[in-house]
């Protein structure tokens, strides 16, 4: 039995994913945060929340690293880990300088801070010839304005250091952009009491679909898992609404993208030690990189590539972290095909009525998740305001997606906000 040290977590399906692996890999963790109550509201009603499963739950502050780093090393020294992880975005920079100052197995802080800061990454893959879009990064008002006009509108405006599309939004003109960036200037901390870094990014708008590459690297090998695309509505935000995997692709373009993303992975130096979900824009012009996330896929991507494949992404996460070779040989799971659609909410105000009976029963339906009635609901401008989710799959191709659209479209008949 390993020990592992998770640091925080998102409150999500990784924060319920992630200890089922470790729980299931036979493995103990001890869980640090600095806000247990941010975990405990969290928690289904009744329930208690499933990182109260560690081994040990100890209270630091997470968000300073030069303290945090000889605290750590003092508890390890008593408690001894394996290993070291975090599903959330905002932790990731502090697990690899934690798991290089306890010699755990791990990717370099340098490449994992350069993966979760967008504007850094941008600047690596131009140095790397790694295509991407046009961008700039700019922090005052005339120079963003005149970097806007450089680049042409429209374009896409984004913080550096946020995550789940929040802030991240198409502009059509110098108005929308100042709107835009007051926006985004009016959000100086994040969800985990962070600062964040006043500048803004600005990026050509790229044409096509997007996917994502879903890999796990291990002993300097990367192997990819596979490719899952992606529908985005919610304009001008860019709202997640819906995936399948595998993503319904010609070869070519399939290969065209995992080439891309083993590119981007190799620039920024994550050949080691990571589950990574690197994000992808099919162009007219070839692929382009988004961006690149150090950590398994949200948004239930990685139970897609599970019910499809046998590969539980979650546990190659976990075992990565250890330094052990994760398992991702494929199984036959009887299905060709998974999707997730996400039930996004398009007005503000209280959800009175939303019933699921008519689709939990179904036989092609793997999962069902949402809100209850009486919740607060806000329009849907980044991924954190869904109403809940559908996820069928499909035994005979690549129908999961319309069988989802279908779902949600009867969800939808019977959805009531006031």
């Amino acid at each position: 039995m390993a020990h592992l040290l998770v640091v925080e977590s998102w409150v999500g399906s990784m924060s319920r994913l992630l200890p089922r692996a470790i729980r299931e890999n036979g493995h103990a963790f001890t869980f640090l945060t600095r806000d247990l109550h941010h975990y405990l509201r969290s928690a289904p009603e009744g329930t208690a929340h499933p990182l109260l499963g560690a081994r040990n739950v100890i209270t630091a502050d997470t968000n300073d690293i030069e303290a945090l780093l000889p605290e750590v090393e003092r508890l390890h020294g008593v408690l001894g880990f394996d290993g070291v992880v975090t599903s959330c975005d905002y932790y990731l920079p502090a697990v690899a300088r934690i798991a290089e100052r306890l010699g755990l197995p791990g990717p370099g802080p340098e490449a994992v801070q350069n993966a979760c800061r967008k504007d850094t990454t941008r600047r690596v893959f131009d140095d790397a010839g790694v295509p991407g879009p046009r961008f700039a990064v700019r922090e005052e008002w005339a120079d963003i304005a005149r970097a806007a006009r450089d680049i042409g509108y429209p374009l896409v405006v984004k913080p550096v250091d946020l995550c789940a599309g929040m802030y991240v939004r198409r502009v059509d003109d110098e108005a929308q952009l100042a709107a835009a960036c007051r926006a985004l200037a009016d959000f100086p901390v994040n969800a985990r009491g962070q600062r964040r870094t006043p500048v803004v990014l600005l990026e050509e708008l790229l044409d096509g679909p997007e996917v994502s590459v879903e890999t796990v690297s291990y002993a300097g090998s990367v192997q990819v898992v596979g490719v899952t695309d992606k529908s985005v509505g919610g304009a001008p935000a860019f709202v997640e609404t819906g995936h399948m995997f595998p993503a319904a692709l010609p070869l070519a373009d399939a290969e065209a993208a995992e080439q891309t993303a083993l590119a981007a992975l190799k620039a920024l130096g994550l050949t080691d030690g990571v589950v990574a979900h690197t994000e992808i824009k099919l162009t007219s012009a070839g692929p382009r990189v988004v961006e690149v996330n150090p950590r398994p896929a949200g948004n239930r991507i990685t139970e897609l590539v599970r019910h499809v494949t046998g590969i539980d992404l979650a546990a190659a996460f976990v075992e990565v972290a250890l330094g052990r070779a994760p398992d991702l040989r494929h199984t036959d799971t009887g299905l060709r095909s998974a999707a997730v659609g996400f039930l996004v909410p398009g007005s503000s105000g209280t959800l009175e009525a939303l019933d699921g009976m008519s689709v939990r029963d179904l036989p092609d339906v793997l999962e069902v998740q949402l809100a209850e009635p009486g919740r607060a609901v806000k329009a849907a401008g980044s991924n954190n305001e869904y109403l809940g989710h559908v996820m069928a799959g499909d035994a005979d191709g690549l129908g999961a997606r319309a069988r989802v659209e279908t779902l949600l479209d009867g969800l939808r008949a019977g959805l009531v906000i006031r």
